[in-house]
């Protein structure tokens, strides 16, 4: 009897062992994240894909049941998913809600960006986009570590390990980007986007970034506005012009043609590249977007 037990039990292990944490994250930079730090104790599936933008996501009725059937819900928070409230109340989610932008110094949209625009809407003051400074990131690394050992408490060592381990990745890739734009007389580190998503990293690596649009993809960029950017575009002689992957290139390409610049490349913004691209994961967008700023630089 206990034979037939023990090889029965055997049996289950396997089964018991596939079990993985359901966990669905807003768009693919924090599912990449939570990937990293959950390891396989976790099964991630995002909402918004590669190449694609949250700012305007539209959730459909497949994605109210991803979210019923999850434990972990992770978000980047600061208003970047203006419609997750309406999906968190539709799928009645009752799981753990990470908010991976929590406790970060944020940074405040300049006056004029976060002004309702002349359709009467407000795309609100903070600027959702800080994963583009590595040293934030630590933060999310922690928060979301935190979320999964909430949901997981059996994985807690686990987590714990691989979350310092992403920290160290993420520490390293910084300072090499450090040393990369230092290279750089600080009159040259100018560039220009088509909308406002690298204000992080502008800060942090002491880089003057214009954009057409505001921080946010929905808000409209009047005629004036772009006049006026293609008269600072040559005043101070910005050669570092850049598209995004998930923006609307043409008012861009205006531009351009206005100023007489020409655009250096694609950067990654709010959205990592497929798994053939040039950045399917955090560490690898971070790394292809300074090295594509710093060829425009040189």
């Amino acid at each position: 009897m206990k034979k037939t037990l023990a090889a029965l039990l055997l049996l289950g292990m396997p089964a018991l062992a596939l079990a993985k944490l359901p966990v669905v994250a807003s768009f693919s930079i924090i599912a990449d994240m939570t990937r990293e730090i959950g390891g396989d104790r976790v099964e991630v599936v995002s909402l918004v894909g590669p190449d694609q933008d949250a700012h305007v996501f539209q959730p459909a009725p497949a994605d109210i049941k991803k979210v019923s059937a999850a434990k972990v819900l992770v978000l980047n928070g600061l208003g970047l998913e203006g419609w997750m409230s309406r999906l968190d109340k539709a799928a009645s989610f009752r799981g753990v809600t990470v908010v991976a932008a929590k406790g970060i110094k944020t940074r405040q949209a300049p006056e004029e960006e976060h002004a309702a625009d002349e359709h009467g809407h407000d795309h609100g003051e903070l600027d959702p986009h800080a994963w583009h400074d590595p040293s934030r990131v630590q933060i999310y690394i922690k928060n979301i570590s935190a979320g999964l050992i909430q949901a997981d408490p059996a994985g807690k060592a686990e987590y714990q390990r691989r979350a310092a381990d992403y920290a160290a990745k993420v520490r390293t890739l910084d300072d090499w980007a450090k040393k990369q734009f230092a290279a750089v007389p600080a009159a040259r580190r100018k560039m220009l986007t088509s909308h406002d998503a690298f204000g992080y990293m502008g800060e942090h690596y002491q880089l003057k970034v214009l954009a057409i649009q505001g921080v946010s993809t929905e808000a409209e960029a009047s005629a004036k506005g772009v006049a006026q950017l293609v008269r600072q575009v040559r005043q101070e002689k910005v050669t570092a012009v850049f598209m995004e992957n998930m923006s609307d290139k043409r008012l861009l390409q205006q531009l351009s043609n206005e100023a007489k610049v020409k655009i250096g490349g694609q950067l990654y913004a709010d959205a990592l590249s497929g798994p053939q691209g040039p950045a399917p994961s955090y560490l690898r967008l971070v790394r292809y977007n300074v090295e594509t700023i710093m060829k425009s630089f040189r």
